[in-house]
C-alpha cells in the first residue's frame, strides 16, 4: 500500500502539547515547553487509515509525526538548528516507510521553504502551499458568494502578498477583482509584484506597508509568517470577509468577540475522500484535513512520489495541477469553520444583517 507521512508541530503551543501529553501541557508554561522541547525528539502520533480515491479506489495509508519545535522557536533559533530538528523529523518518516512527506505549518516556511530539508532526505518532500492556495481563493470566492460581494466589483486585499503563498493568490486575483491591495513589509518586494502583475488585472493595483487598505476592503486573504495577531478589530469595515490562511492566525480573536459584523473564515479546509481515520486530534472535525496536508495525499493517491511545492516561488501551473489532482481524487473543499467552530448559513445571514445595520449607523 502507498504511504505518505505529515509534519505537524505545535502552534497554540499548551493546547497542542495537551493534546499528546495531557498533563505536560497543563502544568508547563509556553516558556517551559520551548526550553524543554529544544532537548526532544520528534514525536511520533498516529496512523492514518481509509483514505480512498474516489477516482481509482486505491487506498492509502500515512503518519502523522510531530516535530517538537513551537513557531517562535522556528524564527529566532539559528536556521541550522531548526532544519536538523526537521530532517530528524522527516528521517522518522523514511524509517516508517513513507514515499512522501508533508511539511505542516512553519517547517514548510523556515529558511528556503523545504529545499535544504530536501536536499538532505531520501523521502520526496512538499510543503502543500501550491493546494493551500487553490483552496484558500476558492473559500474566498465561495464566502463572497453567500455575502453578496461581487468579486469584479470589490476591493480585494492580500495580506503577506510578498511570501511564497501570497504572491500566487495574488496572482489569481488580480484577473478578476475590480481593485487589488498587495499588503506587506517590504515596499520594493510589493511595487515588484504590482508591476508584474498588472499586464493581467483586470483593475487598479495599491500597494501598502500598513493595513489602512483593510478599511475599504470587502474581501482580504491573509496568510503572513506573522507569530502574532495582524489584523485587529479596528482594521476592518463592517461587511468584509476575511479567509485566514496563517497558522498561528494573523485574525485577532477580539475580532470574533469584538465585531458580528465580519465574517471571518479560516483557509485551506478540505474534505478527504474515504473514511479516514487519523487517531490523532489535531483540531479538526472527522474526515477534514488542512490543505497542505490534503496535497501530500493527493501526490499519494496519483502515485507522484517527488519533490512537488519546494521554495519561495510557487507557478500558477503547478497550483492548476494539483487542483486537478485532488478534484480527481475526491478531495473537495470543505464546509466553513471561524476561529476552529462550523459556521453555519444562519451565522451568515446574522452577518449580513448585522453589517446593513453598521452601515446605516
Amino acid at each position: 500500500m502507498d504511504s505518505f507521512a505529515f509534519i505537524i508541530h505545535p502552534i497554540s503551543v499548551k493546547r497542542d502539547v495537551q493534546r499528546k501529553y495531557p498533563f505536560l501541557g497543563r502544568i508547563l508554561s509556553e516558556r517551559q515547553i520551548e526550553f524543554f522541547s529544544q532537548h526532544f525528539p520528534p514525536v511520533y502520533l498516529s496512523e492514518i487509515n481509509g483514505i480512498t480515491s474516489a477516482a481509482t479506489g486505491r487506498e492509502i495509508k500515512g503518519w502523522l509525526i510531530a516535530c517538537p519545535f513551537t513557531p517562535r522557536q522556528m524564527l529566532e533559533l539559528p536556521e541550522r538548528r531548526v532544519n536538523n530538528k526537521i530532517v530528524q523529523t522527516g528521517r522518522m518518516a523514511e524509517k516508517l516507510g513513507a514515499q512522501i512527506l508533508g511539511l505542516g505549518a512553519f517547517t514548510s516556511v523556515v529558511g528556503d521553504a523545504g529545499v535544504s530539508i530536501a536536499d538532505r532526505l531520501a523521502v520526496p518532500v512538499t510543503t502543500g502551499d501550491s493546494y493551500t492556495v487553490a483552496v484558500a481563493v476558492d473559500a474566498l470566492k465561495h464566502a463572497a458568494e453567500l455575502m453578496d460581494i461581487s468579486l469584479q466589483n470589490a476591493t480585494v486585499a492580500v495580506v503577506g502578498a510578498t511570501g511564497a503563498i501570497g504572491q500566487v493568490c495574488a496572482e489569481l486575483l488580480a484577473e478578476d477583482a475590480g481593485r487589488l491591495a498587495l499588503i506587506g513589509r517590504r515596499e520594493g518586494a510589493l511595487e515588484e509584484l504590482r508591476d508584474r502583475l498588472k499586464v493581467r488585472a483586470r483593475g487598479e493595483i495599491v500597494v501598502s506597508t500598513d493595513m489602512s487598505p483593510l478599511a475599504e476592503s470587502e474581501l482580504i486573504l491573509t496568510v503572513t509568517s506573522a507569530i502574532h495577531a495582524v489584523i485587529q478589530p479596528e482594521h476592518l469595515r463592517p461587511g468584509s470577509v476575511v479567509c485566514d490562511v496563517a497558522r498561528p492566525r494573523d485574525v485577532s480573536a477580539m475580532v470574533a468577540a469584538a465585531r458580528d459584523d465580519i465574517f471571518v473564515i479560516d483557509g485551506g479546509m478540505v474534505d478527504v475522500p474515504g473514511p479516514v481515520d487519523f487517531h490523532f486530534n489535531f483540531g479538526f472535525p472527522p474526515g477534514k484535513a488542512y490543505a497542505c496536508m490534503a496535497e501530500t495525499m493527493a501526490l499519494a493517491l496519483e502515485g507522484r512520489f517527488e519533490d512537488y511545492t519546494l521554495g519561495k516561488h510557487i507557478t500558477r501551473e503547478r497550483v492548476d495541477e494539483i487542483s486537478a489532482i485532488a478534484k480527481k481524487h475526491g478531495f473537495r473543499l470543505s464546509g466553513f469553520r471561524s476561529f476552529e467552530k462550523e459556521v453555519t448559513l444562519e451565522q451568515i445571514e446574522a452577518v449580513r444583517r448585522n453589517a446593513r445595520r453598521a452601515g446605516r449607523n
